[in-house]
């Protein structure tokens, strides 16, 4: 039978990034927009706030937007402060290259096994999907998904029980399966 295990965030993770005020290097954003209309031209900006000191950064969404080439709802959702907006624009590799961004995810996200009826049994097949772009080595997520220790799920993957596409000790952020034999 296979399970399916979600890695889901729990909330908007911090923004790596120097800060001009104290040398802090991560940012807190809330989800709150700036837009700023220049005739006919928008300016949009996600505002983060530094952990340290409260000085406030501004990650440029659009810069000299033809008002026309913005979509309706999505302006709305920028005026709205739509967090889900925030979301879905921190996951965007090009927001994230034009702010020169990077993304800390610890203490940002969960891991949905689906309940425990795994855990006893010898051959475990699993299908993990991931509901965001959220860096994790699959290391992790069966030591964590299993009970066990990463040294454990270490000397698991060195006797070769666990199987999979994907290498299971680097980083993957796409959906993958594994099958692990206790």
């Amino acid at each position: 039978m296979l399970n399916t295990w979600v890695v889901m965030p729990t909330c908007l993770p911090l923004v790596l990034r120097r800060c001009h005020a104290c040398a802090s290097g991560r940012f807190r954003t809330s989800g709150k927009f700036r837009v700023n209309a220049h005739h006919k031209l928008l300016d949009a900006w996600l505002l983060a706030l530094c952990t340290t000191c409260g000085e406030t950064a501004k990650l440029t969404v659009l810069e000299r937007m033809n008002v026309r080439s913005v979509r309706p709802e999505r302006l709305d959702r920028m005026h709205g402060n739509d967090p889900g907006l925030a979301a879905e624009l921190l996951q965007d590799p090009a927001v994230l290259r034009r702010n020169r961004i990077a993304l800390d995810w610890d203490d940002a996200w969960r891991l949905d096994t689906g309940g425990s009826d795994h855990l006893d049994r010898e051959v475990i097949d699993v299908s993990v999907r991931f509901a965001a772009r959220i860096p994790v080595r699959p290391v992790r997520l069966i030591a964590e998904g299993c009970g066990l220790s990463r040294s454990e799920v270490e000397r698991l993957i060195t006797e070769g029980n666990p199987v999979s596409a994907v290498r299971l000790n680097s980083r993957i952020s796409g959906d993958f399966t594994f099958t692990l034999k206790r």
